[in-house]
């Protein structure tokens, strides 16, 4: 076959490989591709798989194949290269999501083998979400969790620190402004203890701890300079995404968001493997429960907790969960800017910061202290009191994000609206779902600087027409969708009078 032009036509297909070719063109007919016709394309030795869709408004010439951003960069060759196009061989390994959508279980070789044509990008987006599907909910064995975590790490690079002890923490999500991490990595570090963070931007949360942490230094740090600083700091914070940990996650992630999926053994496989690959051997975890998060009983956490303990000891970690409460978002702001002042304000000693989100912090790094073998039973809490009280947290914050690249300095988003309460009473309920869409509206996480800061918690009285929570956005139109939503959702914050 003659060879095709590449043409980059600029549009974001997130991690999906989409070609477009003019409609009726004499290559389609003659090799029988029509639109959502899975097409290899063929660069030297390259090659990718691509969804073909067909134009008819000259986006793409005859003798041209157009490339979404995704495939253009997947198939790494230069604008006007030639390649060529051929039918793909069929997947073997969609064969064995028909089965395990059967009630089949996969083994190991069975999860390499599709985690592989994932990695490759020789599935398309139907064939990744009949995958989610046939693990999502509880349709994975713990067999079947730790072959997938065990796939999920040998498919990517790994890290190895130099060092006997790694320690790390996670949260598994669910709860609006819970930026712990940004507080429990200091205090470790400055008691002595090795504690390299590779954090994850948001999903579908308003802010991730790389987001937070964007705000204030650089995040995004090549393998040498977290190196460097965790010699010389013993801790950095930093984003995980370039590092090619678990790569797989990423690309599944992409399928769930839009799905709104709970994978529970997905869930499982995918923080673990990532602190497996991150290097980590010792991991406090943070299973928040609430009727509004992953865990919604107590029950719940249990199961998890057991869950993640069992896997982690089969891949070599030591795992601690330790279940919180998730009635509530933690702390007063929600979207990368406002928390990251809430943790600041919290580091800095200053008296307006948030109470609920120091506790939990302190509790988090006592437990880690703890697990570390290096404090006492019962001791650990008190020790990272110490340590965050006496200012050596902060000292070791501000040495971390001098080394990443300085103190940023950011002001709140520029447009602003009060949302009132409608009569004198208490604060009984906070919607973590729908609080976080209220920040997601106002543009959290891609604005940085927007988002929502909670005036009122549960629990605490409020007057009629005093503010309950404040919506922070970079253009009136955002700050009116999210304004919208907020009026239309009355139980997002609920006053009882």
């Amino acid at each position: 076959m003659d060879a095709l032009k590449i043409k980059k036509i600029g549009i974001d297909t997130y991690k999906e490989n989409v070609a477009y070719m003019p409609a009726g063109c004499e290559i389609c007919k003659s090799q029988g591709f029509d639109a959502q016709s899975k097409i290899e394309i063929h660069y030297n030795e390259r090659s990718i798989l691509a969804i073909l869709n067909m134009t008819e408004n000259g986006l793409v010439q005859t003798g041209e194949i157009g490339l979404s951003d995704a495939a253009f960069r997947h198939l790494g060759a230069p604008e006007g290269a030639g390649v060529r196009l051929s039918h793909p061989n069929p997947l073997s390994s969609t064969d064995l999501i028909r089965n395990k959508l059967d009630g089949d279980s996969l083994t190991k070789e069975h999860f390499l083998a599709i985690i592989r044509d994932v990695l490759a990008f020789r599935y398309s987006n139907i064939e990744l979400t009949a995958f989610v599907i046939a693990c999502s909910k509880q349709h994975l064995n713990e067999e079947e969790i730790l072959y997938l975590t065990e796939a999920m790490i040998e498919t990517g690079e790994r890290i190895n620190w130099g060092l006997p002890l790694v320690l790390d923490k996670h949260c598994i999500g669910g709860v609006p402004g819970n930026r712990t991490t940004m507080i429990v990595v200091p205090i470790i570090a400055a008691f002595g203890l090795p504690i390299p963070k590779t954090s994850s931007r948001a999903i579908t949360s308003p802010s991730g701890t790389a987001d937070a942490m964007e705000t204030v230094a650089n995040v995004q740090l090549s393998l040498e300079q977290m190196k460097s600083l965790v010699h010389q700091e013993k801790a950095c914070i930093a984003w995980g995404g370039s590092l090619y940990l678990a790569p797989v996650d990423d690309i599944l992630i992409s399928v769930e968001r839009p799905l709104n999926l709970d994978s529970e053994g997905q869930m499982v496989a995918s923080i673990l493997s990532k602190k497996r690959a991150a290097g980590s051997n010792r991991l406090i975890l943070d299973i928040p429960v609430g009727i509004h998060t992953k865990a919604r009983s107590q029950e719940d956490g249990r199961r998890l907790t057991r869950l993640f303990e069992q896997i982690g000891e089969k891949i070599g970690m030591k795992v601690r969960a330790v279940l919180t409460d998730g009635s509530q978002p933690v702390g007063r702001g929600i979207g990368p800017y406002l928390e990251a002042q809430d943790v600041l304000q919290i580091l800095r000693r200053e008296p307006e910061a948030p109470l609920d989100l120091r506790e939990k912090s302190l509790l988090l790094a006592g437990e880690l202290l703890e697990f570390s073998g290096e404090v006492e039973k019962c001791k650990g809490k008190a020790m990272a009191q110490e340590i965050l009280d006496s200012g050596k947290a902060l000292k070791k914050f501000q040495r971390i994000v001098e080394k990443q690249g300085g103190q940023k300095k950011l002001s709140a988003a520029p447009f602003q609206a009060d949302q009132i309460s409608p009569a004198a009473g208490k604060v009984i309920s906070i919607h973590n779902q729908k609080i976080a869409k209220v920040a997601k509206l106002a543009g959290a996480p891609q604005d940085s600087r927007a988002g929502v800061y909670l005036h009122a918690k549960m629990g605490d009285k409020v007057q009629k027409g005093q503010a309950i929570y404040t919506i922070f956005a970079e253009t009136e139109e955002q700050l009116r969708f999210s304004i919208q939503y907020a009026q239309a959702n009355p139980d997002t914050v609920v006053v009882e009078a």
